[in-house]
């Protein structure tokens, strides 16, 4: 009997893919691997996952994109909310034909991967949380005020960085509400049935060094919260623990975050 004709991998591709009122830069390796899309932290840029590309290599296909306003191409949007992030995900995906892919997520990322797992479980082959989407009530009103002060600060040294595509082309107070929403949504109430919903292998990289500003220990203090999402969940796991703090995560101990992207794909194989 004659073999089915099988589709030729995809090939490599940098484009823009339209979403709502913006458009954004996409980079798929292509190839016939496992596909892999990487979710930034909330200002940052794809470029910061170049690491952790290189050391999975070529067996596998890497998606990456910058999300609204952010980078030097993706366009500005009216939309910066945390389902706006989410939406996007679905678009990316949708633009380059992957109906499943292994979702890693930094900082803010981790949060709508997180989401974007529990929305979709059949689509979701594992996820891999890096030193974000850890639930513990740090959002108040006085921080609140506290943020929107930071980022009126921020604003007067923003026009010169964003021509380099290291501050997002928003306006402060759109940075500011982009931080307190997630801040309300890191919430226990919020995001702990989120994550007890998961049910694809899931992987927390977390790191454990304090970044500038944080001299009470928060950061250290949050990523506690940990302990009582891997007990309630079985499909959630921390990876590992590693010396960098969040910032340099991605810079410092990108093979830590690699060995977890193996890791819940090798379980996705395993269940089938």
């Amino acid at each position: 009997m004659a073999k089915p004709p099988t589709s030729p991998a995809p090939a490599p591709w940098t484009g823009m893919v339209p979403v709502d009122d913006t458009a954004l830069a996409v980079t798929d390796t292509g190839g016939s691997g496992t596909p892999v899309v990487y979710l930034n932290g909330q200002f940052a840029t794809q470029g910061y996952w170049r690491r952790v590309i290189a050391d999975l290599g070529p067996d596998w296909r890497h998606i990456t994109y910058d999300e609204r306003g952010r980078g030097r191409k993706s366009q500005r949007s009216a939309d910066y909310s945390f389902e706006a992030a989410v939406r996007d995900v679905d678009a990316v995906l949708a633009a380059r034909g992957v109906a499943r892919a292994v979702v890693v997520g930094w900082s803010y990322g981790a949060f709508v991967a997180a989401h974007w797992t529990h929305r979709n479980p059949d689509r979701a082959l594992g996820t891999v949380l890096v030193d974000g989407a850890q639930p513990y009530d740090w959002m108040n009103e006085e921080m609140e005020r506290h943020i929107r002060k930071l980022f009126r600060r921020l604003s007067l040294i923003a026009p010169p960085l964003r021509l380099t595509g290291l501050m997002p082309r928003m306006s402060a107070e759109q940075m500011a509400a982009s931080n307190i929403e997630l801040g309300w949504l890191a919430r226990e109430s919020e995001l702990g049935p989120v994550l007890d919903a998961i049910t694809v292998p899931t992987r927390h990289v977390v790191a454990s060094g304090s970044s500038f500003g944080d001299s009470g220990g928060g950061q250290e203090l949050i990523r506690t919260s940990l302990q009582g999402v891997t007990e309630r969940n079985p499909n959630i796991r921390i990876h590992a623990k590693v010396p960098s703090n969040h910032g340099a995560i991605l810079k410092k101990d990108h093979r830590t975050v690699a060995e977890a992207v193996r890791a819940v794909a090798d379980l996705a194989r395993d269940r089938g």
